[in-house]
């Protein structure tokens, strides 16, 4: 089992630009002494008053590494490539916090932010209470709302969907279930149930396979297509 640290970032881009998906890739590769062993994307709260640029989702990098020291350091390089890359318009958070530190409280407050509006002070209370590196990194600063919500989402492995895991964005258009159980999925499913154990897979034009998060598990959902011929399909 892995020792992890989260990094959390939400809110760091605007509309025609790269996304934080992108920026959590970057903040990966920075880590040269950490192994950034998975990317997860979590849905937020859909509404009016939340000035998202297209779908309210947050990123969350997870680093095999522990402890407060190791906490620090990741936080700091994140912030670099953050503040190195930050776009004026945009109002990013950034938190990090090892496991141990991503308790109950935490983990209602990210499913919380699926569901409803939250504000920043209380927040910002939370992490500091749970001992808890976060900081806003510019405009409103509102991403800290999202940027904690990503941490207690993502310490439950039951959210979400994958943008890095083992080698599944070296997987391209189409491929066998073999080769994508072999790179990073656990299980493939219909939406019936079936799970599907050989067979082609079809992936999205300009795409790679983004499994969800299940139960601890990375699972690929598809539909059939034909007899032994499936595509592959996106959860949010």
């Amino acid at each position: 089992m892995k020792i992890t640290v989260y990094i959390g970032i939400d809110d760091t881009d605007i509309p025609g630009s790269r996304g934080t998906g992108k920026l959590a890739h970057d903040i990966a590769k920075a880590l040269d002494t950490y192994h950034a062993y998975a990317i997860t994307r979590h849905q937020l709260f859909f509404h009016p008053s939340i000035a998202y640029t297209s779908h309210n989702s947050n990123a969350v990098v997870h680093v095999n590494a522990s402890g407060v020291e190791a906490c620090r350091e990741i936080f700091d390089i994140a912030k670099g490539v953050m503040l190195e890359q930050f776009l004026e318009g945009s109002d990013p958070g950034l938190a990090v916090a090892d496991a141990g530190q991503i308790l109950p409280p935490l983990i209602v407050m990210g499913q919380d932010a699926k569901i409803k509006l939250l504000d920043q002070d209380p927040v910002r209370t939370l992490a500091k209470n749970l001992g808890i590196l976060l900081e806003g990194l510019g405009g409103t600063e509102e991403g800290v709302i999202g940027a904690m919500a990503g941490l207690g989402l993502a310490v439950t492995n039951d959210d979400g969907r994958y943008l890095l895991r083992g080698n599944l964005r070296t997987i391209r258009d189409e491929t066998d279930v073999e080769t994508l159980l072999a790179n990073g999925v656990d299980s493939i499913y219909l939406p019936d149930g079936k799970e599907v154990t050989s067979g082609r897979i079809k992936i999205r034009e300009n795409q790679y396979p983004k499994p969800s998060a299940v139960a601890g598990r990375a699972v690929l959902f598809v539909k059939e297509r034909g007899p032994g011929e499936y595509l592959a399909y996106m959860r949010r």
